[in-house]
Formats: structure tokens, C-alpha cells, sequence
């Protein structure tokens, strides 16, 4: 389903991303963590084809869209569902609005199957009788819904989540929790979440990449990461600050 191999990246000149490669399966919920600043939102937008490696190659269902025209890419964008880590709402649209921008946009639905599309998004993430409010008038779980709902409204093959039980209150993240693993039920999607909370890990992931330093550590099963012996990955998941691991990642 997705395919990294040998991923790198710069920004001025400092290198994030050394020769990362990893694959998704489909239908997998695949988790990448790892300290902040590791390049793990920089990996997801590599993933969705929304900046480009410096070198390497990335495969969705096995076509490298490193190669492919601006065109081309985006039909292959909107096989894709991104719920970004702040919302990324527009602020001057309705819920509504906001959910079926892809479709008013980019599809050539009539305007009663857009509406039956975005009404359907948004009962699934139980947000039908706010969809004439405006982001400024929703809290923050409810802002992480719309978003999810507007990820899922074109029938997305994959989902990509970055931190997305952030900046909520725990009742609304064991909500966002119950949301992603029965939209991915529901739906039959492949999902990719970067979180730094292992609690919300340990629920939904099937595989997990451990990021740290520019390169994948640790690739494999989410049961195999709670028993690593890893130091570096030991001292992630214990929170403990304390010992001689030290490093910047970037």
C-alpha cells in the first residue's frame, strides 16, 4: 500500500531524514513515534506526496509518485485523508463547508450526493447538528472530529493522522481513540498515526516505526515495541528523562 525506500531530507541544511524506508500493508494502523523534532511530520507529508524527498522513493499501491505530474499526483492525494495535527480548519467556513471542500472542489458529484456525503461524514463522527456552526464555535474534540470528517469525506483508501489527540481533554481523546478504530472498521482504510501518547498507541496500532536520529530503529509489531530492549526506545516509553541518552534528533 505505501512504500518508502531510502528516504532523505534537508532543510537548510540540516539533514532529518536518512535513509528512512518502511512499508505499510494495507489495512494495517501503522504508528511512527518518536522524540519531537525526529522528522515524523515531515515522514507523513513525504507519505502523502505533499513535499518531496531530496532522494529515495515513495510507492502508493505501488506507483513511485516522486515521478509523476501535478495532475497525477493530486488524483493520487485524493486517495488520501489527512487530519493534521492542529485541525487545519478554515476558519471562514461552516463545519459543512469545511468537510466537503474536496468535493465541491474536485469532484463532479450533483450537489444532493455532495450533501448526502458530507451528512454521512459527519454522523459518523457524530457531528451532524453543528455542521452550520463555525470552527471557532466547536471545542477542541469537536475541531479533531470535523477534521476527521473532512479526511473521510472522499472516501479516502488511506487516512493519515499527525497527533491527532493533542491539545484535547482525556474524555475526548478516549472518544477520538473509539472514532479511528471503528472508522477503521467501518471503512476498510489503512491508517498512519504519529502520537506521542503510548496509551493511545497501545489501542489502535498493529505495527509501529520508532524514528529517532534521522533513521527508523525499530520497525515491526506493536507488542514487539513494548518488550524492545532498545535503551533509546526503553527510555521513550518509560517518559524517563533521566540516563546518558541525550540526543537532538535534528
Amino acid at each position: 500500500m505505501i512504500k518508502l525506500e531510502n528516504i532523505t531530507k534537508q532543510f537548510e541544511g540540516k539533514s532529518i531524514l536518512k535513509g528512512v524506508s518502511l512499508e505499510v500493508n494495507k489495512n494495517d494502523t501503522f504508528l511512527i513515534i518518536g522524540r519531537s523534532g525526529a522528522g515524523k511530520s515531515v515522514l507523513l507529508r513525504i507519505m502523502a506526496g505533499l513535499i518531496h524527498p531530496d532522494s529515495g522513493v515513495v510507492k502508493i499501491d505501488g506507483i513511485n509518485i516522486n515521478n509523476l505530474r501535478e495532475n497525477e499526483l493530486n488524483r493520487i492525494r485524493l486517495e488520501m485523508g489527512i487530519v493534521f495535527q492542529s485541525g487545519a480548519l478554515f476558519d471562514s467556513l461552516t463545519v459543512r463547508e469545511n468537510v466537503g471542500f474536496a468535493l465541491f472542489r474536485h469532484s463532479n458529484l450533483a450537489k444532493e450526493e455532495i450533501e448526502n456525503k458530507i451528512n454521512h461524514s459527519l454522523e459518523l463522527v457524530g457531528l451532524k447538528e453543528a455542521k452550520n456552526k463555525y470552527p471557532y464555535q466547536l471545542s477542541g474534540g469537536m475541531r479533531k472530529r470535523a477534521a476527521i470528517a473532512r479526511a473521510i469525506c472522499f472516501d479516502p483508501k488511506i487516512l493519515i493522522y499527525d497527533e491527532p489527540t493533542t491539545g484535547i481533554d482525556p474524555i475526548s481523546i478516549d472518544r477520538i481513540v473509539n472514532l479511528i478504530k471503528e472508522l477503521h472498521r467501518q471503512l476498510s482504510v489503512t491508517s498512519v498515526v504519529v502520537t506521542h501518547d503510548m496509551d493511545v498507541a497501545y489501542k489502535i496500532a498493529t505495527e509501529a516505526a520508532f524514528l529517532f536520529g534521522g533513521r527508523i530503529i525499530f520497525n515491526g509489531k506493536i507488542e514487539e515495541l513494548k518488550e524492545s530492549a532498545d535503551p533509546k526506545i526503553r527510555q521513550f516509553l518509560s517518559g524517563n528523562s533521566s540516563g546518558p541518552i541525550q540526543e537532538t534528533e535534528v
